[in-house]
């Protein structure tokens, strides 16, 4: 069971309001949790009322998931539209929010128009990928003065919220800087690289779409926003070139249909990927399974990146995406001490079993490992004293336990009682703070010097108004 505190507690919704329609806008794979929240716990507050996608083959797997939880044998038939359509969408259907989980590049385009066009937004990590994207979108805000949601899962793991209120008790004193690394390991770095977030114009690279989720962590936890950044990076390990100075040899160019290849992806391993690219790349030639090594990848697979705060602190943050094992360290040092969180989410990849891409995602499949054992543990240890373990307490679901405390707070915050003292719900705002640390990375990758974030012109001063998108009154504890 969830320790205290852990849960936020929530009012039943009133008899006689009307539950919030939904549109879900980018129908692959993410979509699915926002899918099941709306067909399950959440069918009493919310319900699905269209899609919008360019692809009627992954709309098809949805609408028929949605049949079938309406207690039917047919599809539920709910309209679709492409994205040229939105605006039409949120007028015919009367939408209330438009839940964005399309490509990367598109959220700011699907944010502002929709915001404009009536709807609150719930968006997916990255909020966008570079500054134009975030001065779309702060300017939408502030003409429409509408609600977006930035769905910033990991702060709900009890495992990263207890660290936060560890530096929120001021146990560590005050923080002069951190150190945060994060591996991912052959089987879901990989991933990254066979979809298209290779392509760099696409995601950002993985310093926006993977590390937006890493910078506002890192943003949450000591409470500040950052100034300055200087990056490091390259493509070292994927890619043809590598593959060829490794002498690897001729590639496939996909991996559905090859066996005995641990960087391939057959997709009939799993029905859902099946389903929802394979059986409907027909529509717009996507592939799901490119191979990591083939050419055209233009992000980097091993990032260094160092980060100056506004209250003195420094981050140094790495992010390698082929590690033998998955998981993350962070150190915070402060004037009274030091925290230390230690992750092992899959302490090896099975070569001949294992086909779980995301292992933080379903933990519930864990590996054994006796020298790596999978799990987390949380130590405090302060000037001339012995190091002390913080209990975690438990989460529920994915990503660490915290997906299904996250959708609570997405369809149900209205209803919250009381103020969430972490201020786990995260807006627009957050958003532009994490991507702000992604893109100027990006800029000092092309330049080589360092970059201010103030120079990025994000349309927004990044140290506002801190309240999030959390209930009234909601505000960071202080740190």
């Amino acid at each position: 069971m969830p320790g205290p505190g852990v849960v936020p507690l929530f009012a039943p919704p009133p008899a006689d309001r009307p539950r919030r329609r939904y549109a879900v806008a980018g129908t692959g794979h993410r979509a699915g949790m926002y899918v099941d929240a709306l067909t399950g716990e959440h069918a009493d507050v919310g319900e699905l009322v269209a899609w919008l996608d360019p692809n009627p083959g992954r709309i098809d797997y949805y609408d028929a998931q949605v049949g079938r939880a309406l207690g039917g044998d047919a599809p539920a038939g709910l309209p679709r539209y492409t994205p040229a359509d939105l605006e039409r969408m949120i007028s015919e259907q009367a939408v209330d929010t438009v839940i964005v989980t399309s490509v990367d590049r598109t959220h700011a385009e699907l944010v502002d128009r929709s915001l404009r066009a009536g709807a609150d937004v719930v968006v997916e990590k990255p909020l966008t990928t570079d500054a134009a994207g975030c001065r779309r979108i702060t300017r939408a805000v502030a003409d429409t003065g509408r609600d977006v949601v930035m769905t910033f899962n990991y702060r709900y793991a009890p495992r990263n919220s207890t660290l936060r209120q560890v530096i929120a008790d001021g146990a560590i004193g005050e923080v002069t800087s951190v150190h945060f690394e994060w591996v991912l390991d052959t089987m879901h770095g990989a991933d990254y690289f066979r979809r298209w977030h290779r392509e760099k114009s696409n995601s950002g690279g993985l310093l926006v779409h993977k590390a937006s989720h890493h910078f506002d962590l890192v943003n949450w936890w000591i409470d500040d926003v950052p100034v300055r950044v200087y990056a490091s990076g390259a493509l070292r390990f994927y890619g043809d070139a590598n593959a060829a100075a490794r002498g690897m040899g001729p590639r496939p160019e996909r991996g559905t249909g090859v066996t005995g290849d641990p960087f391939s992806l057959d997709l009939r391993d799993d029905p859902r990927l099946e389903a929802l690219y394979l059986q409907a790349e027909h529509h717009d030639g996507y592939r799901r399974d490119q191979d990591p090594f083939a050419p055209g990848i233009t992000i980097e697979d091993n990032m260094s990146v160092l980060v100056d705060y506004s209250r003195g602190a420094t981050l140094t943050y790495s992010l390698n995406a082929h590690s033998p094992w998955e998981g993350y360290r962070v150190s915070v040092n402060g004037t009274l001490g030091r925290a230390e969180l230690r992750v092992v989410e899959r302490g090896h990849v099975d070569f001949h079993g294992d086909h779980l891409l995301d292992p933080s995602a379903t933990p519930e499949q864990a590996t054994e490992d006796l020298v790596r054992p999978d799990g987390h543990r949380l130590v405090v240890q302060k000037h001339w004293r012995r190091a002390e373990e913080v209990p975690i307490p438990e989460g529920i679901g994915g990503h660490g336990g915290g997906d299904a405390i996250l959708l609570k707070d997405v369809f149900r915050r209205d209803l919250r009682l009381g103020p969430d003292p972490l201020a786990r719900a995260a807006g627009y705002l957050d958003g532009v703070r994490a991507v702000a640390v992604g893109v100027a990375a990006n800029e000092s990758l092309l330049t080589g010097q360092p970059v201010l974030v103030e120079d990025l012109e994000l349309g927004v001063p990044l140290a506002g108004d801190r309240t999030g998108t959390g209930a009234p009154g909601d505000r960071p504890a202080e740190v």
